[in-house]
């Protein structure tokens, strides 16, 4: 018994009345004669179209197919355990072999070993316009659009999920190379939908999971951008964590924000801090200083102008600092010391959202969220009517309230570390180890000028420090003769006492306004903030005020 062909073993022709008209190969075999002369096995194999033929010796797939004259049965050797397990356990593999081949939402392209078309599913023939047939033979290549299958069949490595573009729509296939006994005969490709509607659908969801795919690229390298702001903040204090996380909580809401807090505390940090943390990080943080914005420029500086619009002006123009900022941050700093005029300009663009430029026709809606920071008491200034009180309620739906140093002394040996740290990569110089005596010397001292003056200090003493080691002795050398004053090593209140001749009450007298009057500077005249620091009651801090009126006459 010969094999006809690769995987046909053999044939049975019978006539319209189930005659045997002939048999080759595994037909002659009359076991099989016998079984296929069984009308009833006969009747049911020509149901199932596709079914096993098992012989204690053999074990074959056989194929029944009627036509004019009569019935044809093909006997093959299924090539794997599968395969025969499929058409022992499905009474309908013929008709799932059918829905494969024909399925118009997944259609199937058969190249050969040679890369030429074997095989095409006739909704592809239909989509790419050809007559049952047409492609059959021809190359791959020729045929179907920015194939592979023929590559795929070169190097025997399937591509499965890949993207095809034909005739104008992605379309999602999948490749597969196709061995026997070994060696590669073919490659099958397989298209996922069907176009061009379902083909469009697909596309539109591609491309919508590629823009959120990128989106989430760019979030996430904002948020690593917005932590490393964060974590130039240096601190451990309960004052530091606390503001963190108000920055995080107030970052991603779309509201203006008042910063306010004493100069070198580090508002600039935190406006970057929020802009990077924000929906708005792609778009740019446009810092203003409204302290240096004189009423005679504020409008070209903040609104721009057009070319020509006044003599000096750029011939192309210049785009003003809210047009810079749309969609991004604008950042007043300093908006405390912003003169009065300048303030009514700036409270109608909040209140409008558009600019006008000098010399424009039109006026242009910009879309920015505000950031305002402040070193002034501005519930005095609108008291004293050096702030409007509209425009206050216009930047401070949130304030944050930046610790001065001395509010977080236990932050100075971190500072100190990170300050040296960037000195040493700024001069090419190691980091010196820091004497214990160090850290407690200078969490002593007052900062007035708060961590900016405590990092001027550091970079003084650095430059005259030993290279490996940086000790007390250092801050005295580096030219601050007089360290203990400009700190305030020694308190004003114990040189009092010590000079004073009078009784107990008025030395103890002298020392309450001593503190008052030292309170109210520090807090810029704030009666209520100065209360609170001191532990005494407002009614008792306005009686001594009023009991010293040569040192609060100015408040």
């Amino acid at each position: 018994m010969s094999k006809l062909t690769t995987g046909l073993a053999g044939i049975i022709v019978l006539d319209s009345d189930g005659k045997l008209i002939g048999a080759l190969g595994a037909g002659e075999d009359p076991r099989i004669k016998n079984l296929v002369a069984d009308a009833n096995w006969l009747e049911e194999a020509r149901n199932k179209r596709l079914v096993p033929l098992l012989l204690t010796d053999a074990t074959f797939a056989v194929l029944i197919t009627d036509f004019e004259a009569g019935t044809l049965v093909v006997i093959s050797e299924p090539s794997t355990d599968t395969v025969l397990n499929f058409l022992l356990h499905v009474d309908f593999a013929y008709d799932i072999i059918h829905h494969v081949l024909s399925d118009p939402f997944d259609a199937m392209t058969i190249v050969d070993a040679d890369g030429k078309l074997a095989f095409i599913s006739p909704v592809h023939e239909k989509f790419f316009k050809l007559q049952p047939g047409e492609g059959v033979g021809k190359p791959v290549a020729d045929v179907i659009e920015n194939t592979r299958l023929h590559k795929v069949v070169r190097t025997g490595i399937a591509e499965v999920g890949q993207l095809q573009r034909m005739k104008g729509s992605e379309r999602v296939v999948s490749r597969h190379p196709i061995r026997h006994d070994g060696k590669i005969v073919g490659a099958i490709g397989r298209i996922m939908f069907k176009g061009p509607e379902q083909v469009e659908t697909l596309s539109r969801r591609v491309n919508q999971l590629e823009r959120e795919v990128e989106n989430y690229k760019k979030e996430t390298v904002a948020q690593r951008i917005g932590e490393k702001v964060l974590e130039s903040i240096v601190g451990q204090s309960f004052a530091i964590q606390s503001l963190k996380d108000q920055i995080k909580k107030i970052a991603p809401l779309d509201i203006p924000v008042l910063i306010q807090g004493e100069s070198g505390t580090g508002k600039e940090l935190v406006a970057q801090a929020i802009h990077r943390l924000s929906n708005r990080s792609d778009g740019r943080l446009v810092t203003v200083n409204a302290a240096a914005l004189p009423a005679s420029l504020v409008e070209s500086e903040l609104f721009g102008y057009e070319a020509g619009s006044f003599t000096g002006a750029d011939r192309k123009g210049r785009i003003g600092k809210f047009e810079q900022a749309d969609k991004g941050t604008i950042f007043l700093d300093e908006i405390g010391d912003m003169p009065l005029e300048v303030q009514s300009k700036l409270l109608r663009v909040l209140q409008d959202r558009m600019v006008e430029r000098v010399g424009g026709e039109k006026p242009r809606r910009v879309d920015f969220r505000l950031c305002s920071a402040t070193n002034r008491d501005l519930d005095l200034f609108v008291e004293q009517e050096k702030f409007r009180l509209d425009l206050f309620y216009r930047i401070s739906p949130v304030c944050i309230r930046l610790p001065s140093l001395s509010e977080r002394s236990e932050d100075i040996p971190l500072l100190v570390r990170h300050f040296l740290s960037e000195l040493s990569a700024q001069y090419g110089r190691p980091v010196p180890e820091v004497d214990a005596e160090v850290y407690s010397y200078l969490s002593e001292q007052r900062w007035p000028g708060n961590v900016r003056q405590l990092r001027h200090e550091i970079e003084r003493a650095y430059v005259f420090a030993d290279p490996e080691r940086l000790r007390i002795a250092d801050f005295s050398n580096s030219g601050a003769a007089t360290m203990g004053e400009q700190l305030g090593a020694v308190p004003p209140i114990l040189k009092l006492h010590e000079n004073s001749q009078g009784t107990m009450k008025e030395t103890l007298d002298m020392v309450e306004n001593e503190l008052i009057n030292s309170a109210m500077v520090r807090f810029k005249g704030n009666k209520k903030r100065v209360a609170e620091h001191l532990k005494i009651s407002r009614s008792y801090l306005y009686k001594k005020l009023g009991m010293d009126k040569e040192h609060t006459s100015g408040d």
